[in-house]
């Protein structure tokens, strides 16, 4: 894309032109204290032995290249190598609705639509979910077959064992698994599983911030269970071996899900309401369930996930999470490049690995929530 991208709605089948836009000017995504970051000696050593895993981070969606290191977001291939990421979770959003918030939202709107016109993406995108979440995969499979080995695609549990052998040897490396936030992208139908997934992507929630044919969201206006679609994709999901995304996900959805899943779910991305109580956090009865489950919670770090705005927050919701739901079942997730602000981009995550050390976290504790718990999980699910 240029420098200037012609920004185009389409209204009742007819383009409008509402004016240019610099891509700096349609990314909200923010930094609070942009790096370098400093630790010490103590957590520096550690975070160098780690395999940090970050289940959610919406960075296919902007108009950047991955493989250069940017000024704008938080995500690129060098800051995630920088910050000592191992495997990064790449989300992608095919709809958003406009004046987004996390009480109620319905689906009659959707602002991706004018950012993939905008971006300049193909223009079957611009009408198309699914195909929205092509391209996005398609960027990505670009730029991992040109980043010269730094960027390993992981589509089963055997490229995950490959890789982190080749981990093992070689540092200036990282991973991307390719996941979807909400069901929508189906477009209605659950054979569409089949192209999602011959795609790339290994991980989908059914809602996203509104409601869909398939469950309700946390966000949405009725906030309902899974439907009779919604029961036949969950059990489509489980027979290809996708992991099952409850981020946000209404209360009905997550115990309907719970009920009738075999195999382990992620939150790839939350809070706790034990540490901050509003809705699109998770309830101690929740983080209980998914444990039972053997599932993970990844834990944000943009302000409504921790009532913070430091790395010290963070500990402090994954400190809850542990207490609550046990070590095993805790992770992080992040939410980078999800249209919100972080205390810090992908360079600062040794900032957690100090923070959960001066929450009293012992090392080995410390190695599981930064990625242990996630590489074993993916183990266990992945093809």
């Amino acid at each position: 894309m240029s420098k200037l991208g012609l920004c185009l709605a389409l209204a009742g089948g007819s383009a409008v032109v509402i004016g240019f836009a610099a891509p700096s000017l349609l990314e909200p995504n923010r930094t609070l204290r942009p790096g370098p970051y400093a630790v010490s000696a103590r957590a520096h050593a550690l975070h160098e032995r780690l395999f940090v895993a970050d289940l959610h981070a919406d960075s296919l969606l902007w108009s950047r290249d991955l493989l250069a290191r940017g000024a704008r977001g938080h995500v690129d291939v060098p800051r995630l190598i920088e910050g000592g990421v191992a495997l990064q979770a790449f989300t992608v959003v095919t709809k958003a609705p406009r004046r987004m918030n996390i009480e109620r939202n319905d689906d009659r709107s959707d602002q991706i639509t004018l950012l993939a016109v905008a971006q300049l993406w193909p223009p079957r995108t611009w009408t198309s979910f699914m195909q929205r979440a092509l391209h996005q995969a398609r960027r990505f499979d670009g730029a991992a077959r040109d980043s010269g080995g730094r960027l390993v695609p992981i589509r089963s549990a055997a490229d995950l064992r490959a890789y982190g052998e080749k981990r093992g040897r070689e540092r200036a490396i990282t991973a991307g698994l390719l996941g979807l936030e909400g069901a929508h992208v189906l477009e209605g139908d659950a054979s569409n599983l089949d192209t999602l997934f011959a795609a790339g992507f290994r991980m989908m929630s059914p809602a996203h911030f509104s409601d869909t044919d398939v469950g309700g969201s946390a966000h949405g206006t009725r906030k309902g269970g899974l439907t009779a679609l919604g029961r036949d994709v969950i059990r489509r999901m489980e027979r290809q071996k996708m992991i099952v995304d409850l981020a946000h996900a209404s209360d009905r959805t997550i115990d309907d899900v719970l009920a009738m899943a075999t195999r382990p779910v992620v939150v790839s991305h939350a809070g706790v309401r034990g540490t901050c109580d509003n809705r699109r956090n998770l309830s101690d009865g929740q983080l209980r369930a998914i444990a039972r489950n053997g599932g993970v919670v990844g834990i944000g770090y943009w302000p409504t996930a921790v009532c913070g705005d430091d790395a010290r927050a963070i500990a402090r919701a994954i400190r809850h999470a542990v207490a609550v739901a046990g070590i095993e079942h805790v992770g992080l997730g992040s939410d980078f490049d999800g249209a919100v602000t972080t205390p810090f981009d992908a360079t600062g995550l040794p900032l957690v690995t100090e923070a959960l050390l001066a929450e009293g976290f012992a090392e080995e504790d410390v190695a599981r929530i930064m990625g242990g718990n996630v590489l074993g999980l993916l183990e266990r699910a992945l093809p």
